[in-house]
């Protein structure tokens, strides 16, 4: 069994109450409460620590710290170089604490340490190309009649919730707060209770950034300290990350007092192989798409559409690829999948299995494991579904585990219809030689991200989002100006002769 996580330089003693919990991060300091939340390892179910759970006393702290900092604090006030720096020192911290934050992610998520380091290093990344939003905040100049000047700015948004998943927890804490703080905005985020860590970990690097207090603040609990906070009457724009379900509560909570929103949701998407892709790289594909972080991403290629002259190769060789994986805890080095995140969840996708293998698919692989060395982890064996209708809850819902079905399809149009026939688009992934077709098949399927002859790779200066139900607006990219600023008008009367006075009250 591992062991709980001993004190970190990222997280220092003052950190923790007397019972060794992580406290919340409000105002530029470490706050304590009452209740805690136990932290345990997927990989073996061994305690990490536990964490102070806000109460409405922390979250009213923490927005009342995040309302004043935006309307009289410096922090707002500052040039747009003055931020930038501060997000590339933020940059500089992720570095130096790269194997820090690594580690908490993979003790409390499970994913494989070298992904929990990349991804890390891209926190980095994400955090210097923020550096440079506040510098392309641009407004325009508006042609109109010569007595007047008509120009646009953009301003923050204000008070802004950030709620996260435990699927990327860095990440996507580093998606959200960085492009709102370097905007001008204030944040308070709560991270999901399974993986609170190392958000607690970047709120003390935003103060070693010289970020001010108050800017960033950081409260941990379950789902209802996230409904407490979206539906806060100071919080301004929420952004969050998750399910389908749990981002329509927040829409229609938002809605009461019409807080901005964005939402990056649940996804179900197609890579679509045609037959005449290179079998050896069709296979490496899918199996990277579907399998990486377990199968745990939005994004996982989970509906693998296969070209019915090849299919019957494709899940041959599909199987064979995924039987060499080796499972283990994410800590070790030889591993390739690691454990599922919780044991309601890994229960959740053997639940799907079952319901597969009830409707008359055949399951491969997909199998709970509970031998030794893995006993008393939330492990499974990958694993392939075939035979099921694309109209399946296997084939329409999101599984989030390393569990993926195959379909067959005849022509262009059959596969365009099947990968679109669900009710998420986020993302799909096209295999073809043929770049007409791809441009083609690219153009017609409904999702945010379309990849051709690859999969997965979502840049830090590319807009990420989804189509239908996956959600609303996008993160990265420039796009985020858009998200995390208002637009004002200004009209400016250039005379001084002709002053306006429509209705003649002034005579």
């Amino acid at each position: 069994m591992t062991s709980p996580l001993a004190p970190l330089e990222v997280l220092p003693d003052e950190a923790r109450a007397s019972d060794g919990a992580w406290k919340a991060w409000i105002d530029g300091d470490w706050h304590d409460s009452r209740d805690r939340l136990e932290l345990t390892d997927p990989a073996d179910g061994s305690p990490i620590g536990r964490v102070a759970v806000a109460g409405p006393d922390e979250l009213d702290a923490a927005v009342a710290a995040a309302v004043r900092a935006f309307g009289s604090g410096p922090w707002p006030r500052m040039s747009p170089q003055a931020r930038g720096a501060a997000l590339l020192r933020l940059a500089d911290g992720l570095r130096r604490h790269t194997d820090e934050l690594a580690l908490l992610d993979t003790r409390c998520n499970g994913m494989l340490l070298r992904e929990a380091v990349a991804m890390v290093k891209r926190c980095a990344t994400t955090a210097e190309y923020a550096a440079g939003l506040p510098q392309r905040a641009y407004g325009q100049t508006i042609p109109v009649s010569g007595r007047y000047l008509d120009f646009t700015v953009r301003e923050p948004v204000g008070v802004c919730a950030l709620v996260l998943p435990w699927n990327g927890p860095l990440i996507q804490a580093v998606w959200k707060m960085a492009p709102a703080i370097a905007l001008g905005n204030t944040v308070v985020i709560k991270p999901s209770e399974l993986t609170p860590l190392s958000a607690l970990a970047l709120a003390r690097l935003t103060e070693e950034a010289g970020i001010p207090p108050g800017v960033v603040n950081v409260v941990c609990g379950a789902g209802d300290v996230g409904a407490a906070l979206v539906g806060h009457p100071h919080v301004d724009k929420v952004s969050f990350t998750g399910s389908t379900a749990t981002g329509r509560r927040i829409m229609a909570s938002a809605a009461e007092r019409i807080a901005r929103v964005t939402l990056e949701l649940g996804g179900k998407s197609p890579t679509v192989f045609f037959d005449d892709v290179d079998m050896g790289e069709a296979v490496a594909g899918a199996v990277t798409a579907l399998m990486r972080n377990c199968g745990q991403t939005c994004i996982a290629g989970s509906r693998i559409l296969v070209q019915r002259p090849r299919y019957e190769e494709f899940v041959d060789r599909a199987l064979a690829a995924i039987a060499t994986l080796r499972v283990g805890p994410g800590l070790d080095p030889n591993a390739q999948i690691g454990p599922i995140v919780s044991a309601p969840q890994l229960d959740k996708v053997q639940g799907y299995v079952r319901s597969a293998t009830e409707a008359g698919a055949t399951v491969h692989g997909a199998d709970r494991l509970l031998d030794e060395p893995l006993a008393g982890g939330n492990f499974m064996s990958p694993g392939l579904i075939t035979g099921a209708g694309h109209e399946l809850p296997v084939s329409q819902e999101e599984i989030f585990g390393p569990v993926g079905v195959v379909l067959p399809f005849d022509d262009e149009d059959e596969a365009v219809g099947i990968a679109n026939d669900t009710s998420y688009g986020l993302a799909a992934g096209i295999w073809t030689r043929d770049g007409r077709r791809a441009l083609r098949v690219t153009r017609r399927i409904r999702a945010g991200t379309v990849w051709v002859n690859t999969y997965g790779w979502n840049f830090t200066e590319a807009p990420m989002g989804g189509f239908k139900q996956s959600g609303l607006g996008r993160e990265n990219g420039d796009s985020a100006i858009t998200h995390y600023t208002e637009l004002k008008n200004v009209v400016l009367d250039t005379r001084d002769d002709q002053p306006l006075d429509q209705f003649g009250l002034l005579r």
